[in-house]
């Protein structure tokens, strides 16, 4: 059965909830554990941050919570659907009407401009008058002069603006950034950062990031750290958050 069909609109539960979330892969002589029971509540409209260093497992948790990947045990339960019970197909069509992506490395096309960037994934989805929306944002992030420039002729910091007016352009429901400034120096990083966050406000969105920055991380309105795959809510955050 389709879940996604099924979802109450009315409904008040949390944006995204897991239970016991368990990643394991296969090596050739062993089984590496990533992710161990792994619990996590994110209301609708909630900024997250998850921080923790290279190889902690923040960056595969965020690809099953996105339902990128499936778990080896363990829901994902995303609006009301379980993307962790969902076939591919179905997966992809929640990702695109639901959910937007900002990833460290951007992950524009190259043979695109800045403008069919953008307007790409509204394209796909098959959303009415694609180039306008496109238009608004790119200008919304200060690329309103830019807009036919391929990615190669934009600096890092603008080619993350053009990523973010992507991953806001369908206007998701949640989203999920990788690393957003981790390719970019301080003060680019810290315009970027403003953008991220006040477009997040501006549009209501959830917002769940993973960072190893502990001075973005702050700018959310709750902070779990990742170690070793087991995932922890710091008691002043959690008190803080009810």
């Amino acid at each position: 059965m389709n879940q996604m069909t099924n979802v109450n609109p009315e409904s008040q539960s949390p944006m995204l909830r897991v239970e016991n979330l368990t990643h394991r892969v296969s090596l050739e002589t062993d089984t590496l554990t990533i992710l161990q029971g792994v619990n996590l509540e994110i209301n609708r409209g909630e900024s997250v941050a998850i921080v923790g260093r290279s190889g902690s497992g923040k960056t595969t948790l965020l690809g099953l919570l996105a339902g990128l990947d499936t778990p080896s045990d363990g829901t994902v339960e995303l609006d009301g659907s379980v993307i962790s019970e969902l076939s591919e197909d179905e997966r992809a069509k929640l990702r695109a009407h639901r959910v937007g992506f900002v990833f460290q490395s951007f992950q524009l096309l190259p043979a695109l401009t800045a403008l069919e960037n953008v307007m790409l994934p509204l394209e796909l989805a098959g959303m009415e008058a694609p180039e306008k929306r496109a238009r608004e944002l790119l200008e919304r992030v200060g690329l309103g002069e830019r807009l036919t420039h391929t990615p190669r002729q934009l600096s890092g910091g603008e080619q993350q603006r053009v990523a973010i007016a992507r991953a806001f352009a369908s206007d998701p429901l949640i989203l999920f950034a990788d690393e957003p400034t981790g390719n970019l120096d301080n003060r680019t990083g810290a315009a970027v950062s403003d953008l991220l966050m006040a477009l997040n406000r501006e549009q209501g969105t959830t917002l769940v990031m993973v960072t190893h920055d502990e001075q973005l991380a702050v700018r959310c309105s709750r902070q779990f750290h990742i170690e070793a795959g087991v995932l922890t809510e710091p008691e002043a955050a959690r008190e803080l958050a009810h």
